[in-house]
């Protein structure tokens, strides 16, 4: 088959020649009649590669120990460092010796979660997706609590179940104590919170055996029953109740909180019942905390305050009740219920702080600004430690004016808050 006739510049093979590449062509316009294209060369010169650089020498690298130690130096000099420790010993040695040292310049990172995380979580969760049965919002304060004690008692080994600690309240006029064990401590907080199970008809954790009481005598009835300490097996109980509770009250709807809880010698509403055990939960886990050597933090300002409330809210009536029992000054006028009488302002600071009346002449008497008589202030925490018997009155740092025995009065009435 006969192709088209070659041109003498078209690359091709020729009978006694070599092959040529054809050089690019221009434009038809560009083109000169007169002058062939001329030929691309074969190959393009090529720059000499750069000699290689010269590792760095002995005094730089070890002038660079203290920044890699650091982790300061950029990725080569890392990388240069670390090849040169491989082959120098004392460089070797010297860079573990910093490498301690860093350790040491840093404070220890505690794995713990923060107290406040469960609460954002779920408040972000709930934001986006409400729950269909909230729990109420004055249980809320104890469903935080006994999770965070329960976190605590997480990784607790048997010794740590058996830690003395040493419950602390105070009664009439002076400041009590009890010695027990941190397995005692959540039986304690089991039974009491059985008061609350019984007034929603649940099973009491102390079974048909029960003796009618307070929670003085059901805790030392528990602590009793057997001959043998509690261990570590009365914490999945404990927690499943305080489930059960929660998960009660959240179906039970809105009337449910007004609900009578026997503590024996008096009742609460269950609404600040569970506010009290929330008090008394996170009290008893600062004291596991102490007896352990381990830092524990307070609840969250919103509940804190809750806590705080209940707390002034029952200040009058344990007033008039140590005036029974001749440990107050008498009331100075007879005041009808409702009518406005003689007022203390309790000014509590810090997170979950706030200021309330106290009628100091009759629990039914109505608080009056106009007929304040004295003022105290302390910090909300003390406070609570006062509440809780941890600190007696006299040690109560509190800046107070006017009527020093309103204020000595009302103060001992917080103690007497208190109980085992």
């Amino acid at each position: 088959m006969n192709g088209p006739a070659q041109s003498p510049d078209d690359g091709y093979e020729r009978p006694g020649g070599q092959a040529r590449i054809p050089g690019p062509r221009g434009a038809a316009d560009d083109l000169d009649p007169g002058h062939a294209p001329r030929p691309l060369p074969l190959s393009l010169p090529q720059t000499p590669p750069a000699p290689p650089t010269p590792p760095p020498s002995h005094a730089v690298l070890k002038s660079l120990l203290g920044a890699w130690a650091l982790a300061a130096c950029s990725a080569e000099e890392t990388r240069a460092v670390e090849d040169h420790l491989t082959e120098c010993a004392p460089c070797a040695e010297e860079a573990l010796r910093l490498r301690d040292a860093v350790g040491l310049l840093h404070p220890e990172e505690t794995l713990d979660l923060k107290p406040l995380l469960r609460s954002r979580v779920l408040e972000d969760c709930l934001g986006k997706r409400p729950a269909r049965i909230p729990v109420p919002a004055w249980a809320s304060p104890y469903d935080t609590e006994t999770a965070r004690l329960d976190a605590l008692l997480q990784d607790f080994g048997d010794s740590e179940w058996h830690t003395p600690v040493r419950l602390k309240w105070f009664e009439e006029e002076r400041r009590r104590s009890q010695r027990t064990t941190v397995a005692g401590v959540i039986g304690h907080l089991l039974t009491v919170d059985g008061l609350i199970a019984t007034a929603l008809g649940l099973d009491d954790p102390l079974g048909s055996e029960a003796p009618p009481g307070g929670p003085t005598v059901r805790t030392e009835y528990f602590w009793g029953a057997s001959s043998y300490p509690t261990t570590r097996q009365v914490r999945e109980p404990w927690r499943e109740q305080g489930h059960t509770l929660v998960r009660t009250v959240s179906f039970a709807g809105r009337g449910v909180a007004e609900l009578a809880v026997d503590y024996g010698g008096f009742a609460l509403p269950l609404g600040d019942a569970f506010l009290e055990r929330a008090f008394e939960c996170w009290v008893h886990a600062w004291d596991i905390a102490d007896a352990v050597d381990y830092p524990y933090e307070p609840p969250s300002g919103p509940h804190l305050h809750r806590m705080i409330d209940l707390a002034a809210r029952l200040l009058p009536g344990a007033l008039a009740q140590r005036r029974r029992a001749g440990l107050a000054a008498p009331a100075r006028g007879l005041v009808a219920a409702g009518a406005p009488g003689r007022t203390l302002h309790l000014e509590n600071e810090g997170a979950g702080g706030g200021g309330w009346d106290i009628a100091l002449d009759s629990p039914g008497a109505k608080p009056s600004v106009e007929r304040t008589v004295a003022e105290i202030a302390l910090d909300g925490i003390e406070f609570c430690q006062l509440a809780a018997g941890h600190i007696s009155p006299e040690d109560a740092a509190v800046g107070q004016h006017g009527d020093r025995e309103a204020i000595r009065d009302v103060l001992f009435a917080a103690a007497s808050l208190s109980r085992l």
